[in-house]
């Protein structure tokens, strides 16, 4: 692969973003009903909690990521904006709030994600197969995407999800190997692995993201990709890492759109089945795209 251009490291503080992270301002009548809804039935959308650049075009078009289990994480990963500390107690009724969200939004299509909740016994895994038998019940002709954390690595917890069978099951490997100690400081590379082997296995589709300018080679993300896709893994996102905060980890590059294009020829020579690989791309971007059919 043909090396391409990014701004050095010791430049990027200097530099205003390029031209090609520049997103529209969210307006219109869609991003009002939808803002609108979220207060009014107090959602917690990782839209909001992660600083999402796409949140303009994604509400506006009528459509939001949930997070469920609250909106405190257990973890600290250097590059999230979702605050971390003591969560408070489950809240029971939430599956059945955004079922009733949902519905009234007429979502076709709805990604639903949560934080980590290490300090529960079932990782949130009850809370989780709630919601979507919740959905299913309020909104049966809605297809779902569950964004998951790794419970740790307690299999039953993961297959309590599975088993309800949403059409897709994310795991976000978040950035490659030789940065996860750093980048992800509570989990796990390999675990995230055996994460998505297990539910390809399961027969799911499966899915995992990647954020790019973190301080990766153009080797460690192909490393990084391969063992995804040897993994089992159908549909990867790759996209620009922006910095929600000075305290969190700095971005080091800005990836040139070709070199993304480039990573997305890559992967679909790897044999991945969808490809989505931009600076603007997130993990639940056009993730309606991503509702393909696989061989049984």
């Amino acid at each position: 692969m043909i090396e391409l251009p990014v701004i050095p490291a010791n430049q990027v503080q200097q530099q205003r973003r390029p031209s090609w992270l520049r997103v529209k301002l969210p307006v219109g009548k869609e991003y009002a009903h939808v803002r609108g809804l979220v207060d009014e039935h107090k959602l917690h959308t990782i839209c909001e909690s992660g600083n999402c650049p796409n949140m303009g075009e994604c509400w506006g078009a009528g459509t939001a990521t949930f997070m469920i289990l609250g909106n405190i994480c257990t973890r600290s990963c250097s590059f999230c904006a979702v605050a971390t500390g003591r969560p408070l107690a489950v809240d029971l009724d939430e599956p059945n709030r955004v079922a009733n969200s949902i519905k009234l939004m007429n979502v076709k299509h709805a990604v639903i994600t949560s934080v980590d909740r290490d300090d529960l016994k079932d990782g949130g895994s009850t809370i989780w197969a709630e919601t979507i038998r919740a959905v299913r019940r309020e909104s049966p002709g809605t297809t779902m995407e569950t964004l998951i954390p790794d419970f740790k690595g307690i299999w039953d917890n993961l297959y309590r999800v599975c088993e309800e069978r949403p059409e897709v099951v994310s795991h976000n490997i978040e950035t490659v190997k030789r940065l996860t100690r750093e980048v992800r400081i509570q989990a796990k590379y390999d675990r995230s692995l055996e994460v998505l082997k297990r539910i390809s296995e399961f027969g799911l589709r499966t899915k995992s993201g990647i954020m790019l300018g973190l301080g990766e080679t153009e080797e460690d993300v192909l490393e990084t990709m391969q063992d995804l896709a040897d993994a089992g893994v159908h549909i990867l996102t790759l996209g620009q890492y922006l910095q929600p905060s000075k305290t969190h980890h700095p971005v080091l590059d800005w990836i040139h759109p070709d070199q993304f294009a480039k990573y997305k020829e890559a992967g679909m020579e790897m044999g991945f089945r969808y490809v989505e690989s931009g600076p603007l791309v997130r993990s639940s971007y056009h993730a309606e795209k991503h509702l393909f059919d696989l061989p049984r």
